[in-house]
């Protein structure tokens, strides 16, 4: 779900051929004549124990009434449906399998919109600028240094960004320059498609989180933070915003087996916004997912995260109000064994939002040992300035309706732009700072991490004047007041500071002994 962004869910959630041999893809067998009862059509992860092989998949969930959708051995993980009650019972006789997980039984509802501030809220005058036609509305980018350090590097083609997120629109003018067909794909329903019509943008969160990463430096529109580098459409949520289990374990079993070299994730997976290893479906989930972003990992995949936007401090959680957010949610307690996924992953690098004046946005998530930085994200209600008068982050979006609709729009009378805000636009910043300086040569996932987090820009938490501004603002989970813990150098709310882009490829650029220019190759 979104609830990182745009749309609620979005925010919550924030958003492959492996190899010959590695996956198998069969088709939908008949049940067996003896299968139980049959009722709606669900889908589950079937999870192997740790070690155990998953290549008799196949046999097995055909065995229990079931199809096999995918089958990533890799990880000991197997995408199944089935109509039959007794189907996980039948899997877990198997003294292989380990657990069985219902995932997404039927989408119900939209998520909720970002809160607003209501009332009038003008779109600046456009002013030319250097740069394409619309840069002088890109705060955001300036206030990271992105265009100074492409100075230094635009990124290089080598380079590639999976954008895990609802697709991308693919005749985008500011997009299609650097869109790769050949790595993009959609994971929805848990196996890869990579017809371009299965990937194409049906909610436009997608094409906007995509534009902020990497839309295409060339006279028009806006510029991304990598205008150079290559851009992979990974569309693991729906039209409506929900990332369902099955569809994250294949994005990032996409990207890891697909020479990805950075993510964004701009969403929380569904339908638990926290996983708790106490329940048995979500620690099959939790574990599931969990084997997908190290299996990524592992093969040189650097991820980034939206922390989400519900005012939540992720290092005390005591309440979720919103799980399972496909039917009706039951508020239940939770503590720091329940997981958020991707960002409470290790190795996946948090990301809170900031605005203008370069405070946390009213809504973002927080949390010490999560934030590792901040980015722009946009704040309609305490951060609206002259630079950004209604707040928000200006990006791509698709020309075609889709589910979003984008109220505070920009044309530029050749493509259409969308002012959106959370943590969902702050995170693909952080994901292009990490596309430059892998074009700088780094290809270590822990040395991009390093470099992001020493030249940040320190933040330090607010006074109790400055806090008091939040007061309208609990979390949405459990009506606590928003607090900060830390000092200038780390804290909960921005982490090691504001992510700043010339710094980043300043520091390696130096080190390497590199000239300036452009670093297009």
């Amino acid at each position: 779900m979104w609830r990182s962004g745009v749309s609620v869910r979005l925010a919550r959630r924030f958003g492959a051929l492996l190899g010959a041999g590695s996956l198998i893809v069969l088709g939908m067998p008949p049940s067996p004549v003896q299968a139980a009862t049959t009722g709606s059509l669900d889908t589950y992860l079937v999870v192997y124990k740790d070690g155990a092989s998953s290549q008799d998949a196949p046999a097995v969930v055909h065995g229990a009434g079931g199809s096999l959708v995918y089958n990533y051995d890799q990880i000991g993980i197997a995408v199944a449906k089935s109509t039959h009650s007794d189907f996980t019972s039948k899997v877990l006789a198997d003294s292989r399998v380990d657990a069985v997980a219902p995932t997404s039984k039927g989408v119900t509802r939209l998520r909720d919109a970002q809160p607003d501030a209501g009332g009038s809220d003008s779109t600046p005058t456009v002013t030319p600028a250097p740069g394409d036609n619309l840069s002088s509305l890109q705060w955001d980018m300036r206030q990271i240094h992105a265009f100074q350090a492409q100075s230094i590097t635009s990124g290089k083609r080598s380079v590639t960004v999976g954008d895990i997120d609802t697709g991308a629109d693919f005749n985008h003018p500011d997009l299609s320059p650097n869109l790769d067909f050949a790595k993009s794909v959609s994971c929805i329903g848990g196996s890869p498609n990579t017809a371009p019509s299965a990937w194409k943008d049906d909610n436009g969160h997608g094409t906007h989180t995509a534009g902020t990463i990497a839309a295409a430096r060339n006279g028009i529109g806006i510029v991304g933070v990598a205008p150079n580098v290559r851009l992979a459409a990974i569309k693991a949520g729906d039209s409506q915003g929900f990332f369902f289990p099955e569809a994250v374990v294949c994005a990032f079993m996409w990207a890891g087996s697909h020479h990805i070299n950075v993510t964004n994730n701009s969403y929380f997976a569904d339908p638990f916004y926290w996983n708790c290893p106490s329940d048995p479906a979500e620690a099959a989930i939790l574990t599931a997912e969990t084997r997908a972003i190290r299996f990524a990992t592992r093969h040189g995949v650097f991820n980034v995260a939206a922390e989400g936007n519900f005012s939540d401090d992720l290092a005390h959680p005591t309440q979720d109000r919103q799980s399972p957010d496909n039917t009706t949610p039951v508020t239940r307690p939770v503590n720091n064994s329940c997981k958020i996924v991707p960002v409470e992953v290790p190795g996946v690098l948090g990301v809170t939002a900031d605005g203008n004046l370069r405070i946390k946005s009213f809504y973002s998530n927080y949390g010490i040992g999560v934030t590792q930085v901040t980015a722009p994200g946009g704040d309609s209600i305490l951060q609206r300035t002259t630079e950004a008068p209604n707040g928000r982050v200006l990006s791509t979006f698709p020309s075609y309706p889709v589910s979003i609709v984008c109220t505070r729009q920009v044309s530029d009378g050749t493509a259409k732009y969308c002012y959106l805000q959370g943590t969902s636009m702050a995170s693909p910043h952080v994901a292009g700072v990490a596309a430059l300086i892998e074009s700088t040569g780094v290809r270590n996932p822990e040395k991009v991490k390093e470099i992001i987090n020493d030249t940040a820009n320190p933040l330090p938490c607010p006074t109790a004047a400055g806090l008091a501004q939040y007061a309208p603002f609990p979390s949405v989970n459990n009506d606590a007041p928003q607090q900060c813990q830390g000092d200038t150098e780390y804290n909960g709310w921005y982490g090691h500071g504001e992510v700043n882009a010339l710094a980043a490829v300043s520091e390696n650029n130096d080190a390497n002994g590199n000239g300036g220019g452009g670093g297009n190759n």
